[in-house]
């Protein structure tokens, strides 16, 4: 018998996954949030990187749920680390406003819309192989009807560039800045 968990509102934190590699992360997340986990993908403090740039943040009270399903599923991680006294974690998303514009910046990659058509302007940054595929997708079209980088590109830019596109959206929605 499997037992679905229930959404939770809030969201404690508390502990990191470490992986090896970003697409481990990428899958984890994914492989989370489809069993109804509250997770989020962060940039974990330096002192805790095992080779990745990326972490999923998980409710700490959750690990052991969270080993089961991953020795279950076969899904790799290295290590499940508590937060406390191991560094704050590294803000992936900043947002820069301009006269007319808003940039969203996560990691690397750029997303900037105008504040008041909601019209993309410019999606760059990063050097992976899809960011001018996916450039050419997004520029000059609205935030609501652009895809999603995450859904048309296959790299962590697009991840990143979906992470940016994900608070234009959220600003927009909100007027704009």
């Amino acid at each position: 018998m499997v037992f679905k968990r229930k959404k939770k509102s809030s969201f404690e934190g508390g502990g990191l996954l470490l992986f090896e590699k970003v697409e481990e992360a990428i899958k984890a997340e994914k492989v989370l949030k489809g069993e109804n986990y509250t997770v989020k993908l962060v940039a974990p403090p330096p002192t805790l990187r095992k080779g990745c740039d990326l972490a999923v943040e998980i409710n700490l009270v959750e690990q052991m749920g969270i080993e089961r399903l991953f020795r279950q599923k076969d899904e790799a991680y290295l290590e499940v680390v508590p937060l406390k006294g191991g560094g704050e974690l590294l803000e992936i998303v900043k947002v820069t406003n301009f006269k007319d514009a808003t940039m969203v910046k996560a990691g690397n990659m750029k997303v900037t819309f105008d504040k008041n058509t909601g019209i993309i302007l410019n999606a760059s940054g990063g050097g992976c192989p899809d960011i001018p595929y996916l450039h050419a997708q997004l520029i000059d079209k609205s935030l609501t009807e652009a895809p999603r980088p995450k859904e048309i590109g296959f790299t962590l830019c697009a991840l990143m560039m979906d992470r940016a596109f994900e608070e234009c959206l959220e600003l927009w929605g909100k007027g704009g800045d």
